[in-house]
């Protein structure tokens, strides 16, 4: 790779200057933060400070191992009269990613920023390695933000974007960098010439390349397609992995946290609902709107267990919730009970190369359950289902969340 050219016009100023100063203002909030190396510990889990419900106590990091810790934060926006974050606690432990999942308007986005210091804060503390952040400047707090769209530099090449706001003698950084995201190649190819996904790749290794304290992303592949996401949110993970930086990470995609964060907090109405590691999440998913947000259900009650013979007892307020998956197709000669019931087709829709049914179970009132087979089937048609016991968690009724 052919860098000579690039960094003997960055030593003369030229590649600054080239820059309007708008995107020069935004780079600069993007310094190195070498004097920080992130722990090389495994990463833990997170919990909501106070909160030993949400998640093992085995996988949270105490306050003193934490690297940044969210105290009781709120974010109300001028002229309005909700929070759009309310009261948000958390620990983030060093070289650990978190996800933040929810829906449009959750507060997901507002306490990233709010992390990196581009809201105001109305109440509550950021702190990073035990120091309240909340009144450093932004180009001084040593966090990195990587924006949905990447913001590359149109009239520099690929290595030339990298490059920026490294500093002088950053050829080897730059080289490294590329050489993580699979870019090499590429480097000295204009940034227009490039894929949705190579350009993700390298707005991912200028955001690497100052090395910074805390790496924050927002929503970084919305715009691509799902085979693209797929492929890229595993590869995030890995190269996160692979330096050890601390990440947050912004999604409405439940799939893509799930692959590229170590635990997930589930947002809605400014509030963290939810905090664990994915593997947690679908073993417990705490409450009904987690629940009904993972795609757990459809709910079974007490008449509904015992109408499918399953081997177990409700409490009061208590219903059982199937998890995605946990439906199959039983064989029709199949011995009905102990899980297996019959239902009547509803729906039959493609997806992903299967057969997505919907049907309703005849011995049981609940809402339509949801199955993937290889096998057609037609619209009205009784077939056998299967309930695998060990994918459905009790839910408590009364605890909404």
């Amino acid at each position: 790779m052919n860098l000579k050219g690039i960094f003997s016009r960055r030593s003369s100023g030229q590649l600054e200057s080239d820059q309007p100063d708008a995107l020069q203002g935004r780079q600069q909030a993007l310094p190195r933060a070498s004097q920080d190396p992130v722990s090389g510990a495994s990463p833990a889990a997170l919990v909501p400070a106070g909160s030993a419900s949400a998640v093992s106590n085995s996988f949270a990091p105490t306050s003193t191992s934490a690297q940044l810790e969210i105290k009781n934060l709120r974010v109300r926006y001028p002229g309005r009269d909700v929070d759009a974050v309310a009261n948000v606690s958390l620990n983030l432990a060093p070289g650990q990613t978190l996800a933040l999942l929810g829906d449009s308007g959750s507060g997901k986005s507002t306490l990233l920023r709010a992390v990196g210091g581009l809201v105001d804060v109305s109440g509550g503390d950021i702190c990073y390695a035990g120091e309240s952040v909340l009144q450093v400047p932004v180009h001084q707090r040593g966090f990195v933000l990587m924006f949905q769209d990447g913001q590359l530099f149109n009239n520099l090449s690929v290595a030339e974007n990298v490059a920026y706001g490294v500093g002088r003698h950053s050829e080897k950084v730059v080289a490294q960098m590329l050489e993580l995201v699979g870019m090499s190649a590429y480097a000295n190819s204009p940034v227009t010439e490039l894929s949705g996904g190579q350009a993700q790749r390298v707005a991912l290794a200028r955001a690497l390349a100052p090395n910074p304290r805390l790496l924050l992303l927002d929503e970084p592949l919305s715009a691509l397609d799902r085979s693209l996401r797929e492929g890229l949110a595993r590869d995030i993970r890995s190269i996160l992995r692979e330096r050890g930086t601390s990440a947050i990470y912004v999604t409405h995609d439940q799939d893509e946290a799930m692959r590229v964060a170590d635990v997930v907090g589930i947002m809605a109405g400014g509030r963290l609902l939810r905090l664990d590691t994915p593997e947690g999440l679908w073993a417990d998913p705490g409450g009904v709107q987690v629940a009904r947000f993972l795609g757990f259900g459809p709910f079974l009650d007490a008449d509904a267990v015992a109408a499918l013979e399953l081997p177990l007892k409700l409490e009061y307020g208590q219903v059982l919730a199937p998890a995605p998956g946990a439906w199959s197709l039983a064989p029709a000669d199949a011995s009905l009970g102990d899980g297996v019931a019959q239902a009547g087709v509803e729906s039959v829709t493609m997806s992903q190369g299967a057969y997505l049914v919907q049907a309703s179970l005849e011995a049981a009132a609940a809402d339509p359950l949801t199955l993937r087979t290889s096998e057609p089937l037609e619209v009205e048609q009784w077939i056998n289902v299967r309930l695998d016991l060990s994918r459905c968690p009790l839910i408590d009724m009364r605890k909404r969340a």
